[in-house]
């Protein structure tokens, strides 16, 4: 497969044990397929300027929770970074390189600016992929705090996290260990294109579906529902020698699959033509 520069480039960054990968180099690969034109340079240098406008600010008691107020103050109320409540849909707001354009964006997108200064500053932290919200909390054992950068940097505790997926939801839920476990950087980039996938889905933008799956894969190659999915577009685009092949795998790998038959029929469609 003859891959943009683009990317390669993210292919590149992501092909490498996950503590090494650099979050926000691979998200500027995923928007440079988008918007060809700008320099990924010039926008890790920007993260560096935060950080160090971060680090020029920190008290000399370094507390988790002082380091959290400082970045919070700068970022929401120096730089005024907002979550994108009007229009969370847009997808320019899971690009990086618009998030700090526009300084506002969605809880993933967020959260990486937040993640990539605070590493800069020495200040471990790590993603939380909470069904419906992603937080970020400090990375060490029991830290017992969350943050919460779509709304402002806020401070939530176990209880206030439980609260929020039960709003999210409309309805009580349980709030299980596994939501607020930490994610890889693998799975923040592929929750990251899941958002763009299914944004373009609705859009009906088959070109753009499939190099949203087409990194997913990179990220996953094993991702079943991601090769049923790109097959069945790979079918409507009429390249049916590739459809051929992943919905073959989906049908080897999960041969009893609710939509197996469905798959079956679409390959006999296919052997027809």
């Amino acid at each position: 497969m003859d891959f943009s520069q683009a990317r390669q480039l993210f292919y590149q960054e992501i092909n490498q044990p996950d503590r090494t990968i650099d979050l926000g180099k691979a998200a500027l690969y995923v928007a440079l397929e988008e918007y060809p034109n700008f320099v990924p340079q010039e926008y890790l240098n920007v993260l560096d300027t935060i950080a160090n406008e971060v680090r020029s600010r920190l008290p000399p008691q370094n507390y988790p929770l002082r380091i959290v107020q400082t970045i919070n103050r700068y970022l929401y109320e120096d730089l005024r970074f907002v979550g994108n409540d009007a229009d969370y849909y847009d997808p320019r707001n899971s690009f990086l390189n618009q998030v700090i354009d526009r300084r506002t964006g969605i809880p993933i997108s967020l959260s990486l600016v937040y993640l990539e200064v605070a590493k800069r500053i020495d200040f471990p932290m790590v993603g939380i992929g909470m069904p419906g919200h992603f937080l970020i909390r400090p990375d060490f054992e029991d830290a017992g705090i969350f943050i919460d950068p779509f709304n402002n940097g806020e401070i939530l505790f176990p209880e206030d996290c439980q609260e929020r997926l039960s709003q999210i939801y409309g309805q009580p839920m349980e709030l299980e260990a596994a939501f607020l476990a930490p994610v890889s950087s693998r799975q923040l980039l592929g929750r990251m294109l899941g958002n763009l996938k299914a944004i373009y889905l609705q859009q009906r933008d088959a070109i753009r579906v499939l190099g949203a799956i087409e990194r997913i894969l990179l990220l996953f190659p094993h991702a079943l529902l991601e090769m049923r999915d790109r097959g069945i577009l790979y079918y409507q685009l009429g390249r049916l020698t590739e459809a051929r092949y992943d919905l073959e795998i989906y049908l080897k790998n999960a041969p009893n699959a609710e939509d197996a038959a469905a798959i079956r029929q679409l390959l006999e469609r296919i052997d027809g033509n």
